[in-house]
């Protein structure tokens, strides 16, 4: 159910082990890397981190290859990057992690073109799920409907031996689990209320260049205004504000560009002042963290699964999400492959909801010290705060102190767990050392190696 990233790469998984894997997306597919109406998000940043171009290299071999061929943009962090977060300016040391920032269509339509070269993998375009077939004990498949003007359009069951449910945040399965007997999963959700809005600029001044290739000021609880700018790959840059509920960021493009007055610096500002605008502003708010807990006990049917989005949502802030679509399904490749173990639904669940929990950990973390922060996964325990007295230090190192830094990039990217904060050089650095000078004013360029 869905056939965005996550549903394609579960598709591409689970070919390996069926006859037959069908796909039914509501939207019809462009030709080419169109915009989608069931993807509004798809015009706002989308960063694939290192942990999700190793994934997706896994699924499909060559992939970031392909991905760099066609064009997209490869930063290096934090060399490529004027960023400020914790009221310092990061030194631009060399990288030591990387991010595509090319447009989330583009990553999609090349996944899309691997996937269905498969004959195995089919797809119903234009076509809702409108329900699930079977009881509590088991999943048999779907009810569907075509899209259309005809109202009369009727609904026909679809048999499946598995459904997986990859229909996003708006997934509509834990009420289709009730109707049939079974049981809703229960939802942990933190939502700071965070917006979004976005604008495709075309640099003018030369500011955005070989050099410095992107900007980004971090919000925190005590500044709490953000904004990131990217390269496309058509050569343009993407503007994202973020601010918090009551204070959302203006979709009127006046008011956009004094927005950026709010921000500590007024680099972006002027910059945006002289960038050429290429489109108009588009605003997203649905930013909450919701965390879909199958693996609970509770009257779990067999033959269900559910990946991406519709199991673990996260403020895209972070930029975790395509990479944990795709970490996602190779812990699906993985179960289904352990010779050890059968691949229970229960089983192979946790499995999924293990690929995701450190990006919930990091963003619902962070999210929860934000202020005006609500929902049911905000309490902590005395146990945690040891370790955020921790983080809190170690943030408060990173920008200046290159050692802490890729420590910090490393968990924040995926690619190392959060182990790696704790190493002893890193930990020597963090508990006894004070923070290191950071740059006054926005590091416009590099350091050599050896600054």
């Amino acid at each position: 159910m869905g056939g965005s990233i996550a549903g394609l790469l579960a598709a591409h998984v689970l070919a390996e082990h069926a006859d037959r894997v069908t796909i039914v997306e509501r939207d019809r597919y462009p030709e080419g890397a169109g915009q989608r109406p069931g993807v509004p998000q798809s015009r706002h940043p989308h960063a694939l981190l290192d942990a999700g171009q190793r994934a997706l290299d896994v699924l499909l071999p060559g992939f970031t290859d392909e991905l760099r061929a066609a064009g997209a943009p490869r930063l290096g962090m934090p060399s490529d990057m004027v960023q400020w977060q914790i009221g310092r300016w990061i030194r631009r040391t060399t990288a030591s992690t990387h991010i595509f920032t090319g447009s989330r269509l583009q990553v999609e339509e090349l996944v899309r073109r691997r996937v269905l070269a498969n004959p195995a993998v089919t797809t119903l375009e234009s076509t809702d799920v409108v329900g699930l077939l079977g009881d509590a004990s088991r999943v048999r498949g779907v009810l569907v409907r075509e899209r259309g003007d005809d109202a009369r359009k009727e609904e026909r069951p679809l048999a499946a031996d598995l459904v997986v449910d990859a229909s996003g945040r708006g997934t509509k399965a834990p009420r289709w689990l009730v109707a049939i007997g079974a049981e809703a999963p229960h939802e942990e959700t933190i939502d700071t209320g965070l917006a979004y809005a976005s604008r495709v600029y075309r640099d003018t001044d030369g500011t955005l260049g070989a050099e410095t290739r992107g900007l980004y000021i971090v919000p925190n609880p005590a500044q709490v205004y953000g904004v990131v700018v990217l390269p496309l790959e058509d050569g343009n840059h993407l503007a994202t504000f973020s601010g918090l509920r009551g204070d959302e960021p203006p979709t009127n493009e006046d008011e956009y560009v004094a927005y950026a007055k709010r921000l500590p610096h007024p680099f972006v500002h002027r910059w945006m002042r002289e960038a050429e605008p290429q489109s108009p502003v588009f605003g997203f708010r649905s930013t909450a963290n919701v965390r879909r807990r199958y693996d609970l006990p509770g009257r779990r049917p067999a033959g269900f699964l559910a990946t991406g989005d519709a199991l673990c949502t996260f403020n895209p802030i972070y930029g975790q999400g395509m990479a944990v679509a795709a970490m996602t399904a190779v812990a699906l490749r993985d179960a289904l492959a352990d010779e050890r173990r059968t691949p229970t639904t229960h089983r192979v669940q946790s499995a999924l909801l293990a690929a995701s929990r450190q990006a919930w950990d990091i963003s619902a973390g962070s999210d929860k010290n934000m202020p005006g922060a609500i929902g049911n996964a905000l309490g902590s325990r005395a146990v945690d705060r040891p370790v955020a007295w921790y983080m809190r230090r170690l943030q408060e190192r990173s920008p200046g102190d290159p050692v802490v830094g890729n420590a910090f990039r490393s968990a924040l990217s995926l690619s190392e767990p959060m182990s790696a904060l704790f190493a002893p050089e890193v930990a020597r650095a963090v508990l006894f050392g004070p923070p290191a000078p950071t740059p006054a004013e926005p590091p416009m360029r590099r350091e050599e190696p050896d600054a």
